[in-house]
Order: structure tokens, then C-alpha cells, then sequence
């Protein structure tokens, strides 16, 4: 084993770089075991190729390290971190809305993983480094991009052109939703193309009367149950990898026992690991691709172990890159070699560039009077989805689209009997009044490539492990500040046709990574010199390197962008497979 030296960039040498004498090899390497990560070791793996998985942060045992066991007095602080503690580790994560003291330890300290943004332009970068990573956090929302969506960027000219059409992942969007598992209902709406569903979990009796008036008043607008990896019915497939059905206990973001919700741990790393295909390193932070400038090609990947400090090369006739929007960036900007002095697969300066999160924390709440005089039972892991209508059934006066997520909920016992002092009858009386519905209307807005929204390398700042820490610029431009306003407006609109009294708005957008929907730093393109990678999701530089978490992402439309990785995932490991095996790699 060889120990690296991170702290000076040396020269490579001339011809075939000198590997470790015990570099192991395999068939390939998958930087990253998250959502994209999980799915492509999968693939590749049921394709007989011994597959290695890397992954930067700890080894987390599914179902073992969960605390979707905890009641209420089972969590310190009565779920709250000490204000002090937040503000020494999670200054950046506890803007995150899932960060308390049962889930704590899924998330970074950023005291301890450092980047920097100038001081006018604030960027969230909401981390996850272990086993899974995102994949146990993430809000399960499953959507499909629409052929609009493909087109967007050749008609207003708007980013590079995506390299593929919808009709070319389609058949991987099927694959991916039949193995994840993803509720929902067909509704037949061009801009939100239907799946393979399992049931909906549906709309309670006040959403239906919100989805009555808006649909009848605003024809073109759809109230529709929230598509989510989260099994309504498990199938027998789930249930060969001990997945459950879901359990309606809405503690997802504490982890999943029963596998009810599709996770790297619960589903896709299960899958690989059953070929005896699959082999995992954890706690391995990815220096750089080893890239021989005889054959063009990448043969490996440095790593540096997160405790030890000490190097390894691992060998490889494919590398994926999954290790995340921006730490796939940070990884191709450090692999620099006399072939690519700014990076790997870099000879169009893109990577890095074209940044997007999706326009965020856009909130309308108001009252739902003369609701149902009902309740529900359960709480759901989603709620109600309006796709977009801006630019479709709608104009505007900006360029593409927004969603809203949201719920109609209605005030329980905590409300009435907590919210004032009493005790004995009275109390008790009150405990059985509920209170009036709610209607909560988020947004969700496309961005638009730029770019001059960037990642790039500190000149000066380097991690704990001697690596250059990551920079990161971008900020919502004219377009992003035209569709927020948009997004409020016709929110307060369909609340106060219900009827109802816009209470809260929230009409600031948040700062950009907050919708912890970054994508687009190694963009899919067809022209070499305005993107990095092809319609295989295969870098135009390097054809045996392929990238196909967000960074990948042309554009992002306004869906959540989840389930369009994994099929991007599963569609470059089926043709990478096969480019190896016709020898074309």
C-alpha cells in the first residue's frame, strides 16, 4: 500500500502512471453509495461484473442504526440539539428541515467538512457521508421529467441540448420504479408523464375539496396524490430483500426497519450484494482518477483512508462517478494530469460549471374553511402535487415552469389542548374538539443553467486530508426572481378560491442547495465543447469514465430530480456493460 502525498500537486510522470504493486482490480469502480451510487452497483453487478463500491464516510448497517424505534421519550432535548452544539457542528445542515437529535448522525459537521462561497452569495451544501448517503434522507418524492423538459434547453437555447429525448429513458424510468417500488396515480398529463405505480396513497376528504375548486375554477391546474418510493403495497420482488409495506408512521427521516421506502441500504446495495459481485470500501475519500495518457483512458482511483491517512489505489476497466454533484466536481477538478491540466474530462472548462438547485422555500399557508367534518387516519410519507401548469397550460413572462407540494391538514388535540392551560373535564373535553384544516402550498421552480454558477478548487484551503476544499458560487438570476413572485401569487390565488384566508407567506426564496437539489456540474451535452458527457452519460474526454449522479443533469425542470438519476444510472451501466463486453472500452 502506498501512502499518498496530498499536500503539493507533483507532475506526473511520462507514460503509464506507476500503480501500487498491490493495486487491486476490478471490473468497476462506483465512486459514491447513494442514490445513484446504489443503483449502478446494482446494474453492474447483475451484469457479472465484479463491482467495487467507494464510499467517503462510515459504514451504516440497515436497519441497525436506525431510530425509526424511538417514541417521543425516548429523544434528549424532547428532539431538539443544544443551540451551542448547533452552532459549533451544523451551522450549515440545521437548515435543513429534517436535522434534530434522532437524526443527528446522518448528516455532516461542518465544522469538520469545510467550503467556502463569497460572502454576498450563501450556498447549502445539506451533506450525508455514509453508507447510502442521501438515499436514508431524502424525501422519497418520485417524478418523471417530461419531453418538455428534454427540449427545454434547444428551444430557448438555455444550457447545452440534452444528448437523449424522453423517449429514451423512458423504458429505464419503467425499470428503476418496478424495482424501487414508487405509489402514485396515471393522470395522463404530458408535462408529468405516468409510471409504473404501486397505489396512491390518496388525497384526504379537505384535499379533495381544494383539488374540486382549484381544478374547476383554474382549468388546466391538477391536485394529484404525491408520487413517493415508499410502498404502498410491497411486491414479491420487494420482499426477497426484506422490504415491507409502509407503516404510515412518517419517521422516515430517521431511517426505515421495515424497508417500507427505497434506500441504497434497504433495496439497490441488497440487490448487488446477492450476485457475490459486490465488494464495499468505506471511510475512503477519493483523492482522484488516475487517468494513462497512452490510452486515453481512466485505470483507477486514489483513495485516502478517512482515519489513517494512508493511500490506495484500486484498478478498474470502468469508473462511475456517484460521489454527488458537487463532490464529483470536486473529484475531476483534482485529477489533474498532463492531459488535463483543469481537471479530467475537462477540455470543455465545464466542469464545475452550470450549478442548479431548484427554487425553494416558497411557502403560502392559509385556512380551509367549511372543510369536512372528518379526519384521517395515518400519516402519509407525501401529500398533494400540482404539476406545473406555468408555460403549459398558462403563460408567463419567464422561461419554464414551477410545481407546488403541499397538504391539507387539519389541527389535532396537541393544538387544542396544549395550545392553552386547563385540567380535569374541561381539558379532556377540549382534547376531543379538532381544530380547523390547513392548506400548505410549497413551490418549486426550475433554475436555469448559468455558467457562471460554479464549483471550482480553494487555491489556498485544503481538508483534513491535505485535498483542496471546494468553492462554490451561485446565485437565483432574473428569471429564478420572476418565477418566485409567480409562484407566491398564484399559491395565495388558489387558497383564497377555496375560500380560505392566506395566514403565512413566505416569499423570499432560499438560498440556493437548500432544496437539496443540486445537479449539473459535468453536464450531458452533444457538442464536446459545451458539455462532458455524451447520451451514455459517458465523459467525451475519457470513454470508459462515466458520471451519473446530478452532476450529469442538463437541466433540472422542476421535479424532483431523484428518480431521473437512477434511471440515468441504470441506462449507462446497461451500455457501459455492454461497450466493455463488444470491447469497445
Amino acid at each position: 500500500m502506498e501512502t499518498i502525498d496530498t499536500r503539493h500537486r507533483h507532475n506526473p510522470p511520462r507514460g503509464r502512471p506507476q500503480l501500487s504493486e498491490n493495486a487491486i482490480m476490478f471490473d468497476a469502480i462506483v465512486i459514491g453509495s447513494g442514490m445513484s451510487g446504489g443503483i449502478a452497483a446494482k446494474e453492474l453487478c447483475e451484469r457479472n461484473l465484479k463491482t467495487l463500491v467507494i464510499e467517503r464516510g462510515r459504514k451504516l448497517e440497515h436497519g441497525a442504526e436506525y431510530t425509526d424505534w424511538m417514541q417521543p421519550w425516548d429523544l434528549p432535548n424532547a428532539g431538539m440539539i443544544p443551540e451551542d452544539e448547533l452552532a459549533r457542528d451544523y451551522a450549515v445542515q440545521r437548515q435543513c428541515y429534517a436535522v434534530n437529535a434522532a437524526t443527528k448522525q446522518y448528516w455532516v459537521k461542518d465544522s469538520e467538512h469545510p467550503y467556502t462561497t463569497p460572502a454576498d452569495k450563501p450556498f447549502a451544501w445539506i451533506r450525508g457521508n455514509h453508507l447510502g448517503g442521501r438515499s436514508i434522507m431524502w424525501g422519497r418524492q418520485s417524478y418523471r421529467l417530461s419531453p418538455m423538459d428534454f427540449e427545454a434547453n434547444a428551444k430557448d437555447g438555455h444550457g447545452s441540448d440534452w444528448p437523449i429525448r424522453y423517449e429514451d429513458l423512458a423504458p429505464w424510468y419503467d425499470h428503476v420504479e418496478r424495482f424501487i417500488g414508487v405509489s402514485g396515480s396515471k393522470e395522463g398529463l404530458p408535462q408529468l408523464p405516468d409510471g409504473v405505480f404501486l397505489p396512491p396513497f390518496g388525497l384526504n376528504d379537505a384535499e379533495l375539496q381544494l383539488k374540486g375548486v382549484v381544478e374547476q375554477k383554474f382549468p388546466g391546474r391538477k391536485i394529484i396524490p404525491g408520487r413517493c418510493a415508499n410502498l404502498s403495497e410491497a411486491q414479491p420482488h420487494h420482499e426477497e430483500l426484506g422490504r415491507g409495506t409502509c407503516q404510515t408512521r412518517s419517521l422516515c427521516d430517521r431511517g426505515c426497519t421495515f424497508g417500507a421506502y427505497h434506500s441504497s441500504l434497504s433495496s439497490s446495495l441488497p440487490a448487488a450484494e446477492r450476485t457475490g459481485n459486490l465488494t464495499i470500501v468505506t471511510d475512503a475519500i477519493v483523492h482522484s482518477i488516475i487517468h494513462d495518457p497512452r490510452t486515453g483512458r481512466a485505470i483507477g482511483v486514489r483513495v485516502i483512508d478517512a482515519h489513517t491517512r494512508v493511500g490506495r489505489i484500486y484498478e478498474a476497466r470502468l469508473i462511475f462517478g456517484c460521489a454527488s454533484t458537487i463532490g464529483t466536481a470536486q473529484i475531476l477538478l483534482n485529477s489533474k494530469s498532463e492531459a488535463f491540466p483543469r481537471g479530467m474530462a475537462n477540455s470543455s472548462d465545464l466542469v464545475g460549471r452550470n450549478l442548479m438547485d431548484h427554487v425553494y422555500a416558497l411557502v403560502v399557508k392559509g385556512t380551509l374553511p367549511n372543510g369536512p367534518n372528518t379526519y384521517y387516519h395515518g400519516r402519509r410519507p407525501t401529500g398533494l402535487y400540482i404539476p406545473r401548469f406555468r408555460n403549459v397550460s398558462e403563460p408567463a413572462e419567464f422561461l419554464r415552469g414551477y410545481c407546488y407540494q403541499g397538504a391539507v391538514s387539519r389541527e389535532n388535540w396537541r393544538s387544542s389542548a396544549l395550545g392553552s392551560p386547563g385540567i380535569g373535564a374541561e381539558l379532556k373535553a377540549r382534547t376531543r374538539r379538532l381544530g380547523p384544516w390547513t392548506t400548505v402550498l410549497a413551490g418549486f421552480g426550475e433554475m436555469l443553467p448559468n455558467p457562471e454558477n460554479r464549483v471550482t478548487l480553494h487555491t489556498t484551503d485544503k481538508d483534513q486530508w491535505g485535498m483542496p476544499i471546494v468553492h462554490v458560487e451561485c446565485s437565483l438570476g432574473p428569471n429564478e426572481r420572476k418565477m418566485a413572485s409567480q409562484i407566491v401569487e398564484d399559491g395565495k390565488a388558489m387558497i383564497e378560491a377555496s375560500g380560505g384566508t392566506v395566514m403565512t407567506v413566505k416569499s423570499e426564496p432560499g438560498i440556493p442547495g437548500l432544496g437539496i437539489h443540486e445537479m449539473g456540474t459535468a453536464c450531458m451535452g452533444k457538442d464536446p465543447t459545451r458539455s462532458v458527457l455524451n447520451g451514455f452519460n459517458q465523459a467525451h474526454d475519457v470513454p470508459n469514465l462515466f458520471i451519473t449522479d446530478g452532476a450529469a443533469m442538463a437541466s433540472s425542470g422542476c421535479q424532483n430530480p431523484s428518480l431521473t438519476y437512477m434511471a440515468l444510472s441504470a441506462r449507462a451501466a446497461h451500455y457501459a456493460a455492454e461497450f466493455l463486453k463488444e470491447g469497445k472500452l
